[in-house]
């Protein structure tokens, strides 16, 4: 798998080789970022305000990893979706085994008839009719049943086919709660690292603020220049644009974890504190068919490939079945009875007695010609079958090519996190140094700045690394069947 952890807030500054040609472009300048920084503060603000309308349902607890990922699974619409087509699934799969039993049906009858009685005048030879009419009626009863003997091995195939459709449902249901598993793990990290950036956004700001006074001192005792001191004073609104988008990006950060959550907005959202520096660089060596070897063994979307494999070989047996005769048997009872108005008959229940009628038999069904349907019916399913040995294969590739990604992601990871941290501990000691020497008026200002840059640049792709290399780890975990914990 591609490392899909996009940290965002890269917001780098490199004024190493910038320079302010006069006071006034430098006030300008100055103004400009607290003018945007304004604007970026009032837009994060009202978005707190219409994010605060929602009512979180654990407001008065922060949020761990595992939480957040429960919770999701359990309001989560796919989830829901998918355990509704899994439960139809048994259902049709009930109604498929229910084929095997004789089928049975009652019916009852009930007839009126009138007609008008006539004789017959042996005179002449015609009828004579009255001028009533006599009335009759009848009744039957009827009981018949029907089973399917033999018909190709069709429904014990058919029965077969439905209880791998309620495997691949259930694989279907783990695939989609991994998916939004690792959804989650994404979001929540992206959390994480958009509130150290606000904390260390807040240490710049104070630090330099201090600074700014100390630059004022000094300009007021016409130590430094004016333009010295407004230089060090435009750093302090850069370090406030830079808070006020740090708090942006954690608001959106927060927004987008609690959709994924299906939570309401709220302010009070808040996430539990894990400590993430005994998970940094473990220094993993890991192997790419040790770890493939397990994915194999426990990833649904293998076992989904693998069943549907069967599924298709399945149907291909159930056409067949269509060159085979198929038998059935069938048995029935039945009985009746019937009354006139003019005759006297036999009581109704000695009438039903003797019209009792048993009846049993077999019928054959041999087909002779099909107008090749049968033929084209099996072609279909083996061209079918071979897709799904083609998808089968392509889900092992993918899988193997997602690890190999993973495995080279966590190399890749902890080399960057141990150049990252290497780099931000050295640019740390040197602004601490020109601190200093700014302090003593050995450097000037644009010195310090650049160096106060650098500090936040160095800072900024540490904390980015570190997060890369804990999101690395994760995915391979992800792989081996780790639960996803912080």
């Amino acid at each position: 798998m591609r490392r899909a952890f996009l940290l965002k807030n890269k917001n780098r500054h490199d004024l190493k080789h910038a320079g302010f040609s006069s006071l006034c472009h430098l006030v300008s300048w100055a103004s400009g970022t607290i003018a945007m920084r304004m604007k970026l503060v009032l837009w994060v603000g009202m978005g707190l305000f219409f994010a605060g309308t929602g009512v979180s349902a654990q407001d008065e607890k922060p949020w761990t990893l595992e939480a957040c990922i429960n919770f999701a699974l359990e309001q989560n619409i796919t989830v829901r979706k998918v355990g509704l087509s899994n439960l139809s699934l048994e259902y049709q799969s009930g109604q498929v085994k229910a084929q095997r039993f004789p089928s049975v049906n009652a019916s009852v009858n009930q007839n009126f008839k009138w007609s008008r009685p006539g004789t017959l005048n042996a005179a002449t030879g015609e009828m004579v009719y009255g001028s009533g009419f006599d009335a009759s009626n009848s009744t039957s009863y009827g009981v018949n049943a029907n089973v399917t003997l033999f018909n190709g091995m069709r429904l014990n195939n058919q029965i077969k086919q439905s209880e791998l459709d309620i495997e691949t449902g259930r694989y279907n249901l783990e695939n989609t709660r991994e998916s939004i598993s690792l959804s989650i793990l994404n979001a929540f990290l992206q959390v994480l690292y958009a509130e150290e950036q606000v904390k260390n956004s807040e240490n710049q700001i104070e630090s330099t603020t201090q600074q700014v006074a100390l630059a004022e001192e000094r300009m007021n005792l016409q130590v430094i220049s004016q333009a010295d001191f407004l230089q060090v004073k435009s750093q302090l609104a850069t370090q406030k644009l830079n808070l006020a988008n740090a708090i942006s990006q954690l608001a959106i950060a927060k927004v987008n974890l609690m959709q994924l959550m299906e939570l309401p907005v709220s302010q009070n959202f808040e996430l539990a504190k894990p400590n993430l520096d005994e998970t940094l660089n473990q220094q993993r060596l890991p192997v790419v068919q040790t770890v493939f070897d397990t994915a194999l063994a426990i990833k649904p979307q293998v076992k989904i490939a693998a069943v549907n494999k069967e599924i298709a070989l399945l149907d291909e047996k159930i056409a067949r079945a269509a060159f085979y005769p198929s038998l059935s048997a069938s048995a029935s009872v039945g009985t009746g009875a019937s009354f006139a108005d003019n005759g006297s008959e036999d009581s109704y229940f000695k009438q039903l007695d003797h019209a009792l009628s048993p009846a049993a038999g077999l019928s054959l069904s041999i087909p002779i010609y099909q107008r090749k349907q049968a033929k084209t019916s099996v072609a279909l399913a083996q061209l079918n079958y071979q897709q799904a040995e083609l998808s089968e294969l392509e889900t092992r590739n993918q899988l193997r090519k997602s690890i190999e990604q993973a495995c080279q992601d966590v190399l890749s990871a902890q080399i960057e996190y141990e150049a990252n941290l290497e780099n931000y501990t050295a640019i740390k000691e040197s602004a601490a140094l020109s601190d200093e020497k700014f302090n003593q008026g050995i450097i000037n200002s644009v010195d310090y700045q650049v160096s106060k840059t650098n500090l936040i640049v160095a800072e900024s792709q540490w904390l980015q690394s570190k997060y890369n290399l804990i999101f690395s780890y994760k995915i391979l975990d992800f792989y081996l069947g780790i639960p996803l914990t912080l």
